[in-house]
């Protein structure tokens, strides 16, 4: 929902109280951990707050603004070249976005939550330079949303939900190392009465998401998850307003990490989502080997309009693995390749619903640029330390390097052009502290045929 944008300044007022980081759903160890967060305040951020009066209701907030610019080597207005990059204009922008959130005390297993949140430039940056910065809504104004307003239910064995609420899963994720988290309209069920073994359903039927949402007005309203996919108008025109049923099972051991994921878009496509990690310590060394298989196909509405003559479907998997490490002295390293098969729909499924559990993203772009990534592999190295070894605590410092290799049959310019190779050189510096946090991330884009492109982005804030 809307709210007015003169809410914006009560929020701003209200925002020097924090926000608990979104919640991962089903996690299956604290050891296994999505490459792209551990950097990012997502999971990492755990806000005290500020009990109100002298009850147990409690008050948390998040302050955050950022800087993000995007060069595609094509400006917009009477220069924009629609055959350069996609057609993707040059964009850049700063904005604040204030978070204010009030929880409920545990009365016998049951609590709720309300979050407000809020997006504004203070009418200080060019509209025509905002097409990628994906933060203020389709008419670039300022917005309010109801964030989250949810109440669970949570015992020593079983766990339920219903509402609006940042939630970190596979596939489906609050993917909160941007601008702003995405939230969903859903309702859980985790069941944790066995030991080592957890296993939970889900319904997600809405999001509001300024950078996964593929709706008009995604990023300050919610949509159906069908209408937030990045499926083609004319299938999302036929389908409605659907959701998306989950269901999951984790298996967890010391060393051994097992997640099981299916979701079910009834009209829209089916994602089988599996990985397995094995975590231990060798000496100075604490490590992470993980395998990782993700399927994707098309069914009803989608299957159907696959089958017309000249139109795509959905029908493909992704095998990934990685080797990640850290040592003692405080130097880290990150390794994943990834293989996607000759099948169709990578455009109508990658990073929907922002999900990028993927081993071998760039730290800023990963798949938006190349013309298609069917048949394509992607390999990552990423080397890092953790400057509290040397006396600055939480600040890590790292670089990542991303080749994708292409097939040529199938990524392709806007001008027909076949694209071989894509590589992506990051630099990343992020602070993470006693609520203070900050990440500086810069990366460059090098594609066939096409002009470089390069990003940066400046994002933090304080949360309490």
């Amino acid at each position: 929902m809307r709210l007015e944008t003169r809410h914006i300044l009560l929020a701003s007022l209200l925002a020097s109280l924090p926000l608990a980081a979104a919640e991962p759903v089903m996690s299956p160890s604290d050891k296994v951990v999505d490459q792209d967060h551990p950097y990012e305040p997502i999971l990492t951020r755990r806000a005290e707050g500020i009990f109100i009066a002298d009850t147990e209701w409690k008050v948390t907030g998040d302050m955050r603004a950022g800087w993000v610019q995007y060069d595609y080597d094509n400006p917009p207005g009477s220069r924009h070249d629609g055959s350069v990059n996609k057609g993707h204009t040059d964009s850049k922008g700063f904005y604040f976005m204030p978070k204010i959130s009030v929880e409920s005390p545990d009365y016998n297993g049951f609590s709720g939550k309300i979050t407000g949140a809020g997006v504004t430039d203070f009418g200080l940056n060019d509209p025509d330079y905002e097409t990628r910065t994906f933060a203020l809504g389709t008419d670039n104004k300022s917005y309010a949303i109801l964030q989250e307003a949810y109440l669970r239910y949570k015992d020593q064995t079983n766990e339920v939900a219903i509402g609006a609420k940042e939630i970190v899963t596979p596939m489906i994720d609050a993917d909160d190392w941007y601008l702003l988290a995405d939230t969903f309209q859903a309702a859980y069920y985790i069941n944790s009465a066995f030991d080592n073994v957890k296993w939970g359903f889900a319904y997600f039927y809405k999001m509001a998401g300024p950078w996964d949402s593929g709706a008009r007005d995604g990023s300050e309203e919610y949509a159906s998850m069908s209408e937030a996919s990045f499926l083609p108008d004319e299938v999302k025109d036929e389908i409605g307003d659907e959701g998306v049923y989950t269901a999951a099972l984790v298996y967890a051991t010391e060393h051994h990490n097992l997640q099981l994921w299916e979701y079910y878009g009834d009209d829209m496509y089916n994602t089988f989502f599996a990985q397995y990690d094995y975590t231990d310590s060798w000496e100075s060394l604490s490590y992470d080997f993980g395998l990782q298989f993700i399927n994707f196909e098309d069914v009803g509405e989608m299957e159907d309009y696959g089958k017309r003559e000249g139109n795509e479907g959905i029908g493909y998997s992704i095998y990934s693995l990685r080797f990640d490490g850290s040592f003692e002295n405080g130097f880290d390293f990150a390794t994943g390749a990834s293989f996607y098969t000759d099948g169709e729909g990578t455009g109508a499924t990658l990073g929907a619903w922002g999900g990028y559990p993927y081993f071998a993203n760039g730290m800023i772009f990963h798949f938006f640029e190349a013309g298609s990534l069917r048949n394509a592999n992607s390999y990552k190295a990423q080397v890092g330390y953790d400057l509290s070894q040397a006396g600055a605590p939480g600040l890590w410092a790292g670089t990542r390097f991303t080749w994708f290799d292409l097939d040529e049959e199938y990524s392709k310019t806007a001008d027909g052009e076949p694209q071989d190779s894509m590589s992506m050189l990051g630099l990343r510096l992020s602070y993470n502290h006693k609520g203070y946090y900050c990440t500086a991330t810069w990366e460059g884009v090098d594609l066939d045929n096409e002009p470089d492109i390069w990003a940066f982005r400046l994002i933090g804030g304080f949360t309490f």
